[in-house]
């Protein structure tokens, strides 16, 4: 399936400016360049399109709210200056899998001030000497290389976490606060109600026992006749 094609289906009958994920992995470009995406996506924060068939990102349109985007798995060996000023608050990019070969293409990332993850798995920039040393020294504002800080830290998985809550509404929080409150005295009516049948219960087994006994005492009552009656024949 083209890319146009596929960016079309994953609208949904939305309007563009309404998208803020969208993920067209896997699809074909004709020429090598981004296709079916315009200006229009203006709100959209996260954008993949691994395995593409993407050469260069040079027709990316401005999408002045992305934060993520992943376009691992393409054939993209530079033109990695469009970024800065089509996507200026960029915090992760995954560009694993490229043919980025030199440090030189990095540079123009120095531009992404707010880029803070950074991937280039199986690009074969990797195999030069002092890879990573060179790159945080060329990009100091990033913090995670290949998914490693530079004490070979892995990345958080609260940082995702993080965007994740960042993006939900205001007042989720007090709305669920209020949820523990209303089933706690949801909890607590019911533990009467139960606490009132098994007052009730005792008192059905208590007269229960009463009608027996007293069914008792009638059954005892004639035999009780009937040892007076001999007592008064002897």
């Amino acid at each position: 399936m083209d890319m146009k094609k596929r960016i079309s289906l994953e609208l949904r009958n939305r309007n563009p400016a309404e998208v803020l994920e969208l993920v067209v992995d896997n699809c074909h470009s004709s020429d090598g360049e981004v296709e079916g995406l315009t200006e229009e996506y203006r709100e959209l924060e996260l954008l993949s399109m691994v395995n593409v068939g993407l050469t260069s990102l040079a027709k990316l349109p401005k999408l002045p709210k992305l934060r993520k985007l992943e376009v691992s798995d393409n054939g993209i060996c530079g033109g990695l200056d469009a970024l800065a000023e089509k996507c200026p608050n960029l915090t992760y990019l995954n560009l694993s899998g490229n043919k980025i070969k030199e440090l030189s293409t990095m540079e123009a990332l120095q531009n992404l001030k707010n880029l803070r993850s950074l991937d280039l798995y199986s690009c074969e920039v990797t195999t030069l000497d002092e890879y990573r040393e060179s790159v945080l020294e060329l990009l100091p504002q990033v913090t995670y290389l290949d998914g490693y800080d530079q004490d070979d830290n892995e990345v958080p998985d609260s940082e995702a976490e993080d965007d994740e809550d960042a993006a939900g509404p205001p007042g989720d929080e007090d709305e669920d606060e209020e949820d523990e409150e209303d089933e706690g005295s949801e909890g607590e009516e019911e533990d009467e109600e139960d606490d009132d049948d098994y007052v009730e219960e005792e008192e059905d087994d208590e007269e229960d026992e009463d009608a027996a006994v007293q069914g008792e005492k009638r059954k005892r009552d004639p035999e009780d006749e009937g040892d007076d009656d001999d007592e008064d024949d002897e």
